[in-house]
């Protein structure tokens, strides 16, 4: 054989052998989806806790991704609802996955927490019909519908999907937006009262306390078109309630802005925010609505042109599971809130038993929450649950100090507020009825953060 038709033969061979291995290697694709998902009027908002629909000033959505390509598909979800709990988060998982034929689990699902939205569970819902009480916490029909749409839309959305070669990371301060809700009065003592709305201005005046100024926007690429981009900060989504206006709030008009000023497809999450609230910058007024959604967009709008690109060179899921203890102290046995689903006098007194005895039958069944975490080598995305208060949003961060960490919070909702011990101790207020879990949580929540991210 002569040396010239050798090493033809030589680099065809290489190319076929580069070829299959390039087939080989998975290859990671991205499909976005948006869906509508109102509430119709008449049904209650925040679990029957304020006045229930009477308008809708804008719509509910829900927006996701599903990638493909690191094993069986992920999906990240967010929705325009207050809270999805127990065996609702468990149906929406489940409806889902089997759309996008995956595994619950790989449905890292959250709320946004609006409060002029629904909170779902339908184990809570049943027992309040069962005992015909008074109170109401949601329309399992209603919920059985959204559901099936939002699984198909996201299934429809798999025939789109592009391929993605680079990961976007960066992040913006929002100024004037987020404040703790506890502060130092002027005696110096410690108060837990500060609002959504806070009309006191000696309130409003006090320090902004321990918050994440930065919110963080993770985006996935084609080449040098933008297929997705997650933002998510940490804060309470809501400038004024309880009206019966049906309503995405600022972070709604925030992200419906940057996705026109972008022209690419925003997702946005609430991040660790039980114990942060828009308080100190409103006294609300309704128009700071419009006040404080510019505030986030600017910060969106930061992130985005701030944002570094690298190819893509991983994607792994992995999720740890956390165990959570239902709340054992006075008014929370389950005998004791039987009797308060059926007495109460208060129909929300009835909904919160209610949502008390779901949540302790879940445990009691030995179902852990999961802590999902889609991992791209550097930059990542994490699901943690509930009211989780924003000490445990840093503690990711802090668990991964050269990544990027993304957090989206109110994942599973069923244990309500999630608090740091010093909350316990110093008789933090919002968890008088809010709290379904025992002091002890924080040590339990860390633990399972340092194991999935670190």
């Amino acid at each position: 054989m002569n040396p010239s038709r050798r090493d033809a033969l030589a680099a065809a061979s290489a190319l076929a052998f580069a070829s299959t291995a390039r087939a080989d290697e998975p290859q990671l694709k991205l499909a976005t989806f948006e869906t509508e998902v109102t509430i119709p009027l008449g049904h209650p908002c925040m679990g029957g806790g304020i006045a229930p629909a009477k308008e809708v000033i804008d719509p509910l959505l829900a927006h996701g991704f599903v990638l493909t390509g690191a094993g069986k598909p992920v999906c990240v979800l967010a929705l325009d609802w207050c809270e999805i709990r127990n065996g609702a988060y468990d149906a929406l998982r489940a409806a889902v996955a089997k759309a996008i034929d995956t595994d619950p689990v790989r449905v890292m699902a959250c709320a946004l927490h609006q409060h002029d939205a629904p909170i779902f569970d339908l184990e809570g819902q049943q027992l309040l019909e069962k005992h015909k009480a008074k109170g109401a916490i949601c329309d399992l029909a209603f919920f059985e519908k959204a559901v099936a749409r939002l699984a198909a839309t996201a299934k429809a959305s798999l025939k789109g999907a592009k391929p993605v070669t680079h990961i976007g990371t960066g992040q913006g301060e929002v100024k004037g937006v987020a404040s703790n809700r506890r502060y130092t009065d002027a005696a110096g003592k410690v108060q837990y009262n500060r609002m959504s709305a806070t009309r006191d201005a000696a309130i409003r005046a006090a320090e902004e306390g321990t918050i994440d100024p930065q919110l963080k926007t993770i985006s996935f690429w084609n080449g040098d078109s933008p297929l997705c981009a997650l933002s998510a900060y940490a804060t309470h989504p809501m400038s004024y309630y309880g009206r019966g206006g049906v309503t995405a709030d600022f972070v709604g008009a925030a992200r419906k802005k940057h996705q026109a000023e972008t022209r690419a497809f925003q997702m946005y999450a609430s991040g660790c925010s039980g114990n942060v609230t828009a308080g100190k910058y409103n006294d609300g007024d309704a128009a700071n609505r419009a006040v404080l959604a510019e505030r986030v967009r600017a910060g969106m709008a930061a992130a985005w042109k701030a944002t570094t690109r690298v190819p893509v060179k991983t994607a792994t899921f992995r999720n740890t599971e956390l165990t959570l203890e239902p709340r054992s102290s006075k008014g929370f046995s389950e005998e004791e809130l039987l009797a308060k689903l059926k007495d109460d006098p208060r129909p929300f007194g009835q909904c919160l038993a209610a949502l008390g005895l779901s949540w302790k039958k879940r445990c009691d069944a030995g179902k852990p929450i999961d802590v999902p975490v889609l991992d791209f080598g550097g930059p990542c995305v994490c699901v943690l649950p509930a009211e989780s208060y924003v000490e445990f949003q840093l503690a990711a961060q802090a668990a991964r100090p050269k990544g990027f960490v993304v957090v989206m919070g109110y994942g599973e909702c069923g244990p309500g507020y999630i608090p740091i011990e010093r909350a316990w101790k110093e008789n933090d207020g919002n968890l008088s009825d809010w709290c379904w879990v025992n002091p002890g949580s924080e040590q339990r929540m860390t633990d399972a953060i340092r194991k999935a991210l670190g």
